[in-house]
C-alpha cells in the first residue's frame, strides 16, 4: 500500500470508516455534516505507511519532526466547535499532516493553513492534491502571525497549544467568528473557544486536552 492508496485495502475500508463514524456518534459527536466528512477522509493516506495499520485508531499518531495527527475524537470535536459559527473563510494554524486540513477544507468554502515545517507542509500538499481538494492555500511559515492577508476569519482553528492566545489570531478574528486554540503548557492545556461579538471577546474553557507545543520561527527540516 502506497502513502496515498485512496482504494482502502482492509482498515481502510468504508465499513472501517463507519465505524469511526458509530464511535464518535457515542462519544457526542452530533453534527451531521461532521461526521459524513469523518467517514469520507481516508485518515490512513495521512500517516506514515508503517502505521496504516493504526490509522483508525482513536488516538494521536506520531508524523516525524515531533509532530502528531491529533485523535479523530478530537479533529471532530474541534470541527463541531468551529461548524456551530458556520464558517466561510477559515485559518488553520498547524497544517501537520493534513488530515483536520481535509476535514475543515469541506466545512467551509476557503481554507488558509500555515506550517511552520516545512517538510510536512510539501507532505500535506500532495496528500490533499491526491484527494482533489482544491479550496484550500498551504503556507510555510510561523503561525503565530497568522495570514493577515486574507484577513479576517470567520473561523480560526489552532491544532498545536501555545502558552497564551496570540495576540495576532485574535486581531484576525472577524466579528461573528470563532477561535479555538489549545492553550498551556505540558502539565496542563485547556481548549479554549473564542468568538468575538460587536462588543468584544466572549472565551470559555471547553475541556482538558493534550497537544503538542506551538513553536514560533519556520524549519527546512
Amino acid at each position: 500500500m502506497t502513502e496515498f492508496d485512496l482504494q482502502g485495502i482492509g482498515m481502510t475500508s468504508q465499513r472501517t470508516r463507519d465505524r469511526l463514524v458509530a464511535r464518535l456518534r457515542e462519544q457526542g459527536i452530533d453534527n451531521t455534516e461532521v461526521l459524513a466528512c469523518m467517514g469520507s477522509v481516508p485518515r490512513h493516506i495521512f500517516v506514515d505507511e508503517a502505521m496504516a495499520h493504526r490509522a483508525y485508531e482513536d488516538t494521536a499518531l506520531p508524523i516525524g519532526h515531533n509532530q502528531t495527527i491529533s485523535q479523530p475524537f478530537i479533529v471532530a470535536l474541534m470541527s463541531q466547535l468551529l461548524s456551530e459559527v458556520k464558517p466561510q473563510q477559515v485559518l488553520e494554524v498547524g497544517t501537520g499532516s493534513g488530515y483536520q486540513t481535509a476535514v475543515l477544507a469541506q466545512l467551509c468554502k476557503r481554507l488558509y493553513s500555515i506550517e511552520r515545517i516545512s517538510a510536512l507542509t510539501t507532505r500535506a500538499k500532495r496528500r490533499l492534491a491526491a484527494m482533489s481538494i482544491k479550496n484550500v492555500s498551504l503556507k510555510h511559515g510561523d503561525g503565530y502571525g497568522g495570514w493577515q492577508a486574507h484577513a479576517p476569519f470567520d473561523g480560526i482553528m489552532v491544532t498545536a497549544a501555545p502558552p497564551a492566545v496570540p495576540e495576532a489570531l485574535r486581531e484576525q478574528l472577524a466579528v461573528g467568528g470563532r477561535l479555538i486554540v489549545p492553550v498551556g503548557d505540558d502539565a496542563i492545556q485547556e481548549l479554549i473557544v473564542i468568538d468575538r461579538t460587536p462588543e468584544g471577546f466572549e472565551e470559555r474553557v471547553h475541556d482538558r486536552v493534550k497537544f503538542v507545543p506551538l513553536l514560533s520561527g519556520t524549519s527546512a527540516r
